[in-house]
């Protein structure tokens, strides 16, 4: 019997042949996800913001960055309880009736604590990791000026410090009948 949603851990995964436990995966996961999405709250009121973001092995932390001031900042000053989530979809697969059809997908969920990282070189070294994340080929100082302290002015990084993870995933035989990627079918439509 399924404990009561208060009493489950926020890592607690309902459908549980979908739960991915490989802690590898996991971080192989993050590390290849090209966009996140934040979850913070103010009075009550949940925000979802999303994020280039770069996972840090080593410090068991997700770092991301916005403007100096918004809604993103004042969330994590008011209250440092964060939720983060990256995901991709697969195919659709198409069923003989409307409940049963689903699709591919997996997806990682990190619950933490947000933090807006006050110390100008850990959030320039923050920064630097995420350029060196979705610029891999290129370098500061030889293909560009690194981050400034004018810059550091106009950002606020932050720093999300894991306390717990979960993994899910759903995946079909690659001969699946009718399985198809989104859009194809549009696509299709369009060019008949």
């Amino acid at each position: 019997m399924e404990q009561p949603p208060e009493q489950q851990e926020l890592h607690h995964i309902r459908r549980r042949d979908r739960a991915v436990n490989d802690e590898s995966w996991i971080r192989n996961f993050l590390h290849r996800a090209p966009v996140g999405v934040l979850a913070t709250v103010e009075s009550e009121q949940p925000f979802l913001n999303s994020n280039l973001f770069v996972y840090d092995e080593a410090a068991h932390a997700i770092y991301l960055h916005t403007a100096a001031s918004g809604r993103t900042r004042r969330n994590i000053e008011g209250s440092e309880r964060v939720c983060f989530t990256v995901y991709e979809m697969g195919r659709l697969l198409p069923a003989k009736t409307a409940l049963g059809f689903s699709v591919e997908y997996a997806s990682v969920v990190v619950f933490g604590q947000g933090a807006i990282i006050q110390d100008r070189e850990r959030a320039r070294a923050a920064l630097h990791l995420l350029l060196k994340k979705y610029a891999p080929h290129l370098e500061p100082g030889r293909d560009y000026r690194a981050v400034n302290d004018e810059e550091l002015q106009r950002t606020s990084v932050y720093e999300i410090r894991i306390t717990a993870w979960s993994g899910k995933k759903k995946e079909a035989a690659s001969d699946f009948a009718g399985a198809y990627y989104y859009g194809d079918e549009q696509q299709a439509r369009w060019q008949s």
